[in-house]
C-alpha cells in the first residue's frame, strides 16, 4: 500500500511541476523568444510551433497529476472525514484544479485559432500592432491574460499541496482529530445525546 501511495504522490507532484513550469516557461521563454524575431510576420508562427510541440507533453503531465490526485483523494478519504480542516483544503484544491483545467483548455483553443491565422504582423505574441487584423488582436489580448493565469492557478495548487502535506504531520493530525471531535461534541444534537445519557445514568443510580 505504501509503494502505491508513493507512486500516486509522485504522479501528482511531477505532473503538477511540469504543468506549472511548462506554462511559466512558455509565457517567458517561448513567447518572449519568438517576439525577438526580426520578421514580425513569423513571430506567431514560431511561437505556435513551440506550443504545439509542448502540448502532448503538457497533456500527459496533466493526466498524471489528475490520476495521482484522484488516487490520493481516495486513499486520504478516512483522514478527510476524521481530521478538521482537511476537507476544506481538499475543496479548495479541487476548485483550483478545475479552474486551471478550464483556463488551460481555453488557452489552447485560443492558441489554435492564432495558429490558423496565418502570418499576420504583430509586435509580440500577445501584443498586436497597427497592422494586426482585429480578430487576431482580440485573441492576442485574451492570450495575454491567459498565459499568466495558468501559472498563477497551478502555483496556488503547489502552495495548497504543500499546506496539505503539513496537515499530515503527527502533531497536525492529532490537533485536527481533537478539533473534529470537539466540533462534534459541541453540536446541539450531540449535547442533547450527552444530556440524555446523563439523565439515564442518574435514574439508574437512584433506582439502584
Amino acid at each position: 500500500m505504501s509503494e502505491r501511495h508513493t507512486a500516486l504522490r509522485s504522479m501528482h507532484d511531477l505532473g503538477l511541476a511540469a504543468w506549472f513550469g511548462g506554462s511559466l516557461m512558455g509565457a517567458l521563454g517561448v513567447n518572449g523568444a519568438a517576439a525577438q524575431i526580426s520578421d514580425s510576420t513569423q513571430r506567431l508562427t514560431v511561437a505556435s510551433a513551440g506550443w504545439s510541440r509542448w502540448t502532448p507533453v503538457n497533456a500527459a503531465a496533466i493526466g498524471a497529476h489528475l490520476a495521482g490526485a484522484v488516487g490520493e483523494l481516495a486513499s486520504e478519504s478516512p483522514r478527510m472525514m476524521a481530521q478538521a480542516g482537511v476537507g476544506r483544503m481538499s475543496a479548495v484544491k479541487t476548485a483550483l484544479t478545475v479552474g486551471a483545467l478550464a483556463v488551460t483548455g481555453y488557452s489552447r483553443l485560443v492558441g489554435m485559432k492564432l495558429q490558423k491565422a496565418g502570418n499576420p504582423p504583430v509586435s509580440g505574441i500577445t501584443e498586436p500592432n497597427f497592422q494586426t487584423p482585429a480578430d487576431v488582436a482580440a485573441r492576442q489580448r485574451q492570450m495575454k491574460v491567459l498565459q499568466w493565469t495558468i501559472p498563477a492557478l497551478t502555483g496556488a495548487l503547489v502552495v495548497v499541496t504543500a499546506y496539505m502535506g503539513e496537515q499530515q504531520k503527527p502533531g497536525q493530525v492529532f490537533r485536527g482529530l481533537l478539533g473534529r471531535a470537539g466540533g462534534l461534541m459541541s453540536t446541539p444534537k450531540s449535547m442533547g445525546r450527552l444530556a440524555s445519557m446523563g439523565a439515564a445514568r442518574r435514574r439508574m443510580a437512584m433506582a439502584g
